[in-house]
């Protein structure tokens, strides 16, 4: 198996480094399609994955890395009691006030990539078959279909998003609908779609996909 340091291009600078030494594989879908378990899934089957939104999550958190920065632009408001930032503040600053959404994401996009090469090329020199990389935004933000090899879709119809979402975070229907409204549509990703994951059934019938999406990776050739 090809490792990191095969590449001609090994520096940690670029994710296209890794380009030719190992399947770059993308994951999307939009708010409550269910990218999680499906890239559990999937690293229960040996792939690395690396979730940029988990990565936006530590970053965030008390002591983050992005922490300081967002105290310095936006104020102490918006740091809660344990040293986090406020998500549930910072998402009604963002909805309403667009240059509040570029001066964070100015701040947590680059430290969201470096963390991201690193853990890529940590996870090819480990020699996992392939990368996972979770995108909730893949498609909005205008650079991910040039770095991956393939692109998965988790799938579901808008309503079933809709009841997921109020249900796990506790938001109000208008809230999710103007989350959906922010990202790419249900159509736009699904012409993207070198794969597509119906996750509109049980558990088993999920595992199910995940395991046959897993054997048609694992016959990508590299290179």
């Amino acid at each position: 198996m090809a490792t990191a340091s095969s590449s001609p291009r090994s520096e940690q600078s670029d994710l296209k480094g890794l380009k030719g030494v190992i399947p770059l594989i993308g994951l999307t879908g939009g708010i409550g399609s269910g990218k999680t378990a499906v890239s559990d899934q999937l690293g229960k089957l040996g792939a690395g994955i690396i979730d940029t939104d988990v990565i936006a999550h530590q970053i965030t958190a008390a002591n983050g890395s992005a922490i300081n920065p967002i105290r310095e632009h936006f104020g102490p408001d918006y740091i809660d009691a344990n040293g986090a930032l406020d998500r549930s503040k910072m998402r009604t600053l963002v909805f309403n006030k667009p240059e509040a959404k570029k001066v964070l994401e100015a701040i947590t996009h680059p430290l969201i990539r470096q963390e991201t090469i690193q853990q890529a090329f940590q996870q090819a020199k480990n020699g996992v078959p392939y990368l996972v990389f979770v995108v909730p935004l893949l498609l909005e933000s205008g650079t991910w279909l040039d770095l991956i090899d393939r692109l998965v879709v988790v799938d579901c119809p808008v309503e079933t998003q809709i009841s997921r979402v109020m249900q796990r975070n506790n938001l109000p229907r208008a809230e999710v609908e103007k989350i959906l409204r922010s990202q790419a549509s249900r159509e736009d990703r699904l012409a993207h779609a070198d794969f597509v994951i119906e996750n509109q059934g049980g558990l088993d019938q999920l595992i199910e996909e995940v395991n046959q999406l897993n054997q048609k990776i694992l016959q990508i050739q590299k290179g």
